[in-house]
């Protein structure tokens, strides 16, 4: 059966804020079409014969659903939707001609004026039905035989489907693996660990994006040395609503270290809305790859947003009891609003010498949270903090070292039951998928906004 998506299902803002309004149009609209305002098959409002297109795809290199319906109205807002989100559609009134053009597009869009003339298609994935105002109650019949994903209602889910369109213009597929960093106590370290495990992601080839979201931090720019280096910082997206465009958002980041990064510049602004946060996260995850965040140690609104869009967070507690002490309260700050939260234990005392500080697992005990590893001390990573090279650069290093690990563990296979036992990384090297309990993206699957079973 498919979902409908219409009004009462936060399909109009909601999760994706102003973009509703913004793509509703008004009167006065033209209506494509040959004589009497009938609709031509073919690319956006012209004809096949515009120029060689693939199957599935628009001309001269554009991407673009396959758009099935003879309502010149439905059209004309369809059409005004896929304008919004960047995209050329292919129209057709009935079922594709061409052989592997229904398969191949990469998302179809059947008018409910047309759901009986494509009921012998082939199923696939990417099927929406798609009406205006109200319907008859026969639609769920026709989307159980279409194969329909969703049922969608416009005007209400304008919004909703200017995102999923836009989704198929940028390429997105999984999102990126998201995983966020934050101390346990101020100077716990974890600003180091997120610049590492950011520099070690994009070292091994991975897209990666490192987003400083502490104001009130150093500044991650200044810690990878690329204070200097040009492109956007947070202020500039402070104001953001609706949807960020994936690559507009990566070619305006500066670039430092193979990475793309999202830091604070030096003036006084030090918060952004949560809109923002949302809408900037959202962009960076649609690319795939590998996304860092740096927490800051405190609650409100925009780091709600940033936590609600992790896979995994991770807690740096020095093994110290009043860092443990500290931890605690910042644990019962992450617990509701994160998937998984872990913690990465930072030696106390001087390195090498027995007896200082908690044992790892006591501390993790103490929290009541699952062991992620054990920091190793890096003395070439403290040293370089000021003039040296970013954390994590060093192949060799134990840093580095531990941050490929805890990326190899993370892309490991299938989640490991939940009465595994923890690994102690001082004492042994886990198993594969020891040290992350369930792997990045798991078997969760994002329900698209504004839909519902």
């Amino acid at each position: 059966m498919g979902r409908e998506t219409g009004s009462g299902m936060r399909a109009g803002a909601g999760a994706h804020g102003e973009a509703g309004g913004g793509v509703r149009g008004g009167p006065g609209r033209a209506r494509p079409g040959g004589p009497g305002g009938v609709p031509r098959p073919g690319w956006g409002s012209g004809d096949r014969g515009g120029g060689a297109a693939a199957p599935g795809g628009a001309p001269d290199g554009g991407t673009g659903p396959l758009i099935v319906t003879e309502d010149p109205g439905l059209l004309d807002d369809l059409l005004r939707l896929c304008a919004a989100a960047g995209a050329r559609p292919l129209v057709l009134h009935t079922l594709p001609e061409r052989r592997g053009e229904w398969e191949a597009a990469p998302l179809v869009l059947i008018g409910d004026d047309a759901a009986a003339r494509v009921d012998a298609a082939p199923r696939r994935q990417g099927v929406l039905l798609v009406g205006r105002d109200r319907w008859e109650p026969a639609v769920w019949q026709w989307a159980v035989r279409v194969g329909a994903e969703h049922v969608l209602r416009l005007p209400e889910a304008e919004a909703w489907l200017v995102d999923r369109i836009a989704d198929v213009v940028e390429g997105a597929g999984r999102s990126a693996r998201t995983v966020g960093v934050v101390g346990g106590r101020g100077g716990a370290g974890a600003s180091t660990l997120a610049c590492a495990l950011a520099v070690t992601a994009a070292a091994g080839g991975s897209r990666t994006v490192l987003v400083d979201a502490d104001p009130l931090g150093g500044g991650l720019d200044v810690l990878l040395g690329g204070e200097q280096a040009e492109g956007l910082r947070w202020p500039a997206f402070a104001r953001s609503r609706g949807r960020v465009a994936r690559r507009a958002l990566e070619e305006a980041l500066p670039e430092v270290h193979g990475l793309r990064l999202l830091s604070w510049d030096r003036s006084d602004t030090a918060a952004v809305a949560p809109q923002a946060v949302r809408a900037v996260l959202g962009a960076a995850r649609r690319g795939g790859g590998t996304v860092v965040v740096d927490l800051p140690r405190r609650a409100g609104g925009e780091v709600a947003e940033a936590l609600a869009q992790l896979d995994l967070a991770l807690l740096v507690v020095p093994a110290e009891l009043r860092a443990v002490a500290a931890a605690r309260r910042m644990a019962a700050v992450l617990i509701p609003e994160v998937r998984d939260l872990r913690v990465v234990v930072r030696p106390a005392g001087a390195p090498g010498v027995p007896g200082h500080g908690l044992a790892s697992g006591s501390v993790a005990g103490l929290l009541g949270l699952p062991l992620a590893g054990v920091l190793p001390h890096d003395p070439a990573a403290v040293e370089a903090q000021e003039t040296g090279p970013p954390p994590g650069s060093g192949p060799r290093g134990p840093l580095a070292r531990f941050c490929r690990e805890l990326w190899d563990r993370a892309a490991g296979p299938g989640p490991v039951p939940d009465d595994a036992p923890e690994a102690d990384a001082r004492e042994a090297t886990p198993g594969r998928g020891g040290l992350l309990r369930s792997a990045f993206g798991g078997n969760r699957t994002a329900t698209p906004s504004g839909a519902t079973a």
